[in-house]
């Protein structure tokens, strides 16, 4: 008896979906639970688990085509893989050669047996063919040589993570003899080296990502305000109790939870910048659930810290930390990016030194963070080298008037510099 394999629920406004790769074809044994395909929505990508063992009969959708909710995507029959491998065979197409033939003109028989065909050897763990689905993708994708990965797997085979790390890894030398003669055949004329531009789908995550960075700039009146704040007396305090911290509460004492504590602050105190525009109303939370966008090899995706007004640092630290390991083995449930109030986004990591970012829609601002530079400060009527970041708010000029912006971003600048603020929530 078969078990029809449809497309789950896929959380809160999300109706569609797309098919992203199928980790089995028909004919192959599956086990209960076992991942079948990967569906990639506008927001995550989930894997579609098999809700019975048996074989996989057959695949109703092919790789790249949209699905909605309850969709059939194919079937689960009984067996072991086995017994339909034969099944899954087409026979071979008939000779029409042979068939006109006749009878008379066929050689006799020898005399002697025939060798029987040597069965073909698996291929090498390290050829394509030998690869999963996953690990394919990955490798396709990032242009790399499967012979050259160590395989981690059982046998030795290559598995996703060991595709990933190989992708990230830094670019070897290039070697002296081959970039001369690159350069050679680059300067003779009529040479072409390679393609001069290529043309890649967009992801699902990709467009939706587009499509509401766009939304959002046409439908909020987005003004930007900076200042920038002396991390001197942070970075010190860091120094003086990350070990202990870390000691204490397993956690790395970072950067993070202090701007999230003094967004707290400065929330608290101008709410119109945790609020949001309903038609005609403003919706005022009473809560903050503190956006934090991580760049993943597919995108930006901000999963939601929810309650961080009754977080602590630790917590705070262990959250973000957990969410960003999620994010980065594409692990984030729907859950885990809706719901937020407020966003922080962090370009100093990459090197940014100042931006504007954009609004997260329906949220009403955005705090950037850039990269620490020692610059020449005037304090106390003389010129200093201090450690300074700029510091972004982007706002929705629609229900936070400039006031309100200004000094929600001048508390959280006295909060950083002084952090004694934020342990006597003043």
């Amino acid at each position: 008896m078969s078990s029809e394999i449809r497309v789950p629920t896929l959380g809160e406004s999300v109706t569609e979906a797309t098919i992203a790769q199928w980790y089995k074809k028909p004919g192959d044994a599956v086990a209960i639970d076992e991942p079948l395909c990967e569906l990639e929505t506008d927001k995550v990508t989930i894997e579609v688990p098999a809700q019975s063992a048996g074989v996989l009969a057959e695949v109703t959708v092919a790789e790249g085509e949209t699905v909605e909710v309850g969709a059939l995507l194919g079937s689960i029959g009984e067996g072991t893989g086995k017994e339909n491998a034969a099944e899954n065979i087409a026979p071979p197409a008939a000779d029409p050669v042979a068939e006109k033939a006749p009878a008379e003109t066929a050689p006799a028989a020898s005399a002697e047996p025939t060798p029987a065909a040597a069965a073909p050897e698996p291929a090498p763990i390290g050829e394509a063919s030998a690869l999963s689905p996953a690990v394919r993708r990955v490798v396709e994708e990032h242009g790399l040589d499967p012979a050259e990965i160590t395989g981690t797997g059982k046998d030795g085979r290559l598995t996703k993570q060991d595709a990933m790390a190989a992708a990230s890894a830094p670019a070897a030398p290039v070697n002296q003899t081959v970039s001369q003669t690159v350069n050679q055949s680059v300067n003779q004329p009529g040479t072409r080296m390679g393609v001069r531009e290529e043309r890649v789908k967009m992801t699902r995550l990709r467009k939706t990502i587009a499509a509401r960075l766009k939304e959002s700039q046409n439908t909020a009146a987005q003004l930007t305000t900076f200042n920038e704040v002396d991390m001197g007396a942070l970075m010190q305090l860091r120094r003086d109790y990350k070990d202990l911290f870390e000691q204490k509460y397993g956690a790395r004492l970072g950067f993070m939870s202090f701007f999230a504590r003094a967004c707290v602050t400065a929330l608290r105190e101008i709410p119109a910048v945790n609020a949001e525009i309903a038609d005609d109303e403003i919706i005022y939370k009473n809560f903050i659930n503190m956006g934090v966008a991580v760049g993943t090899e597919k995108g930006l995706v901000v999963p939601v810290i929810r309650d961080v007004q009754d977080m602590g640092l630790a917590d705070i630290e262990l959250a973000v930390a957990g969410m960003g390991r999620k994010a980065r083995d594409g692990k984030l449930s729907l859950e885990d990016l809706q719901g937020g109030t407020f966003t922080m986004s962090n370009g100093g990591v990459y090197g940014s030194l100042m931006s504007t970012p954009i609004l997260n829609m329906p949220q009403s601002g955005i705090l950037g963070m850039h990269k620490i530079q020692d610059r020449p400060v005037v304090v106390n009527g003389e010129v200093a080298v201090r450690p300074m970041m700029y510091l972004a708010l982007s706002y929705d000029h629609r229900i936070v008037d400039g006031k309100e912006a200004v000094t929600f971003l001048v508390r959280v600048k006295e909060c950083l510099e002084n952090p004694e603020r934020m342990l006597l929530d003043i």
